[in-house]
């Protein structure tokens, strides 16, 4: 068996079985060899039980308070009090360009360039800016592409952008499913259906991760393939912002949007942000909505009624940022900044991989395990499929403290989030599992 130190340092695709041990003791000494551990100290984790601490697996859905966020938070309320309207170029952190402090580390997160990223709106109000520009149906080009299964707030976004465009979306949203019988959905059947579509497709949005399965995708393959037929490429990021090491320039895709509140941390409702690669952001005659804020900020306080976009990805954006909203964002980038998604994601292999070899066995034939289990195909979160008494099995484990998940139909998501989880609770999760398959 290899000890602890060698586990936590080493990038790998497969964990191997060899490298864990079931017993307590030994998630306890992961956690004392665990570099990262620190950065839990930086977050207010709920606890939701009573009687004991509970296990918050749900990074994937609402992550926890960052504790500079309430500090921040006063600093731009006394300014609101002591400043009013000065406050917009007198602030300590200056309203008007306020925006600009959480752009060069949301672009290191995401693998950008800092003018290819905004932190703006939330997710779909971003979806429907981004389809204004890059969905351009003409001619025979004129079917949208999409998962079929993707969560209900891009379906609906999709069909109904199509609908205001004034087609029908039953013809022009077109949905790829996994073959018969699967759940996951192979990148070669999102490829063969973009060669069936040919020059049809107009453009792709495609999952970085599934929210339901766990499963990651290539980004810059599934984008060549959209390429291919000369379409256009953007992708729903909710799942995968913060928990994979995303490289969006490197992909070529043309566009992303995400949430800020999953991994994000950043609080209920918190600003999304979005992707516009560079060769768009600097094509100032594209089609967009437009806004006060979008315009350039050179000419913005001349007051033209003629729209003047900057070159970046600035120019989709509509108001002025709404900055108390904002700060819980600024408080959780410098988090990742100074842990670092290249070693975040480096330990959640390992959590993750060891979640698995926990609970494996366990489950027999009570469950499956829906996510993949190469590293490469996943991010922190283990989908298990319940057989039978799904909702009781995951009464039980929110009984035993594992704040958790359930989706339909008979779905548990646990999320073992590497910024602020242990192996500890991995540990705890996996024994409360093993009961509830009992």
């Amino acid at each position: 068996m290899s000890t602890p130190s060698t586990i936590l340092p080493t990038a790998m695709d497969h964990v191997q079985v060899a490298h864990f041990d079931a017993h307590e003791d030994f998630a306890r000494h992961l956690d004392t060899m665990d570099t990262l551990a620190k950065f839990r100290t930086r977050f207010t984790i709920p606890n939701l039980q009573s009687a004991s601490a509970s296990v918050y697996f749900v990074g994937n859905s609402l992550g926890p308070m960052p504790l500079e966020a309430r500090a921040l938070l006063n600093e731009e309320l006394d300014d609101w009090a002591k400043l009013g309207v000065e406050g917009h170029f007198h602030a300590r952190r200056p309203w008007y360009s306020w925006h600009e402090q959480v752009r060069e580390p949301l672009a290191r997160l995401v693998g950008a360039q800092p003018h290819e990223v905004v932190a703006m709106n939330s997710l779909t109000t971003n979806l429907h800016l981004m389809l204004t520009t890059f969905y351009q149906p003409e001619g025979r080009r004129t079917k949208l592409l999409i998962e079929k299964g993707a969560f209900p707030s891009d379906i609906f976004a999709l069909r109904s952008h199509v609908a205001a465009r004034g087609l029908d979306p039953d013809v022009h949203v077109v949905e790829v499913a996994p073959r018969e019988g699967a759940w996951l959905l192979e990148e070669e059947e999102i490829e063969a259906e973009c060669a069936r579509l040919g020059d049809t497709l107009a453009c792709a949005v495609l999952p970085g991760v599934q929210y339901r399965t766990g499963q990651a995708f290539d980004l810059a393959r599934l984008t060549r393939a959209v390429h291919s037929v000369g379409a256009r490429c953007g992708f729903d990021l909710a799942h995968a912002a913060g928990n994979m090491d995303l490289q969006l320039t490197a992909s070529n895709c043309d566009f992303a949007v995400w949430c800020s509140y999953k991994y994000l941390n950043s609080g209920a409702g918190a600003v999304a942000g979005c992707f516009v690669a560079e060769r768009h952001g600097r094509d100032t005659t594209l089609p967009r909505h437009a806004g006060w804020w979008g315009n350039d900020p050179k000419t913005r306080f001349q007051m033209s009624d003629r729209f003047v976009p900057v070159s970046s990805a600035d120019a989709w954006q509509l108001s002025n940022p709404p900055i108390l909203a904002l700060v819980p964002l600024l408080a959780s980038l410098r988090v990742f900044d100074e842990a670092t998604m290249p070693l975040l994601r480096r330990k959640s292999i390992v959590m993750t991989g060891y979640l698995e070899f926990l609970i494996r066995d366990a489950l027999g034939a009570n469950a499956q395990i829906l996510t993949p289990a190469s590293a490469s195909r996943r991010g922190c979160q283990l989908s298990l499929l319940f057989k039978g008494n799904a909702r009781e099995r995951y009464n039980t484990l929110t009984q035993a403290g594992i704040v958790c998940d359930y989706r339909e139909p008979g779905i548990v998501r646990l999320a073992p989030a590497p910024l602020f989880n242990t192996f500890h609770e991995v540990w705890r999760a996996a024994a409360a599992v093993t009961s509830a398959c009992i």
